[in-house]
């Protein structure tokens, strides 16, 4: 169960891998210029949201996106490993085709972390970051945010976009569902 307080999740900037639609996974890689023009762009929206907290995945893509953040918002960067992208063992680097279909319904291949396994940690992860002071915002990846969307019940139809922060209310009394709201 996800921990019922709000906070912001931001999936990290941009990096040549995104552009050339190559999985990532556990790949420590790097943002690209425009990466990091997206994290500069995504300071104003935070600014003034009284975030207390940042947590970030232990990869490179997500450090540098939170880093840049941090020093705009004068506040430490706090590392969580379990907030890492999945790992998708042989099939890092390699553009997503049906094997990643097939690996989300359970199919296991080489190397691979289970998916049920990946979302369970990075659920572990989430709550982690939520024990910090609040509102927390998170800087992690895509598929980390699957867990997000699973314990939410939220559903979006695309990925969520690079460096587009978005908040997240838990459920009120007399409010069904979490309250998502992307931040422009």
């Amino acid at each position: 169960m996800l921990r019922p307080v709000p906070f912001y999740y931001l999936r990290h900037g941009q990096t040549d891998w995104n552009l050339e639609h190559r999985a990532q996974g556990q790949q420590d890689v790097a943002l690209n210029h425009t990466g990091r023009m997206q994290a500069v762009r995504a300071v104003p929206k935070l600014q003034g949201k009284g975030i207390a907290s940042i947590c970030s995945s232990p990869l490179a893509r997500a450090r540098e996106s939170a880093a840049i953040i941090a020093s705009a918002l004068l506040l430490p960067v706090v590392i969580v490993d379990d907030l890492k992208e999945a790992a998708w063992g042989v099939f890092e680097g390699q553009t997503k085709g049906p094997w990643f279909n097939r690996w989300k319904e359970g199919q296991s291949h080489e190397g691979a972390e289970p998916y049920e396994a990946f979302v369970d940690r990075a659920l572990r992860g989430i709550n982690s970051a939520l024990r910090e002071q609040a509102p927390v915002l998170i800087v992690a990846h895509g598929g980390t945010y699957w867990a997000v969307e699973k314990h939410t019940r939220i559903s979006l139809t695309e990925d969520i976009p690079n460096c587009t922060p978005v908040l997240h209310r838990p459920p009120t009394e007399g409010q069904e569902g979490w309250l998502v709201e992307a931040i422009s």
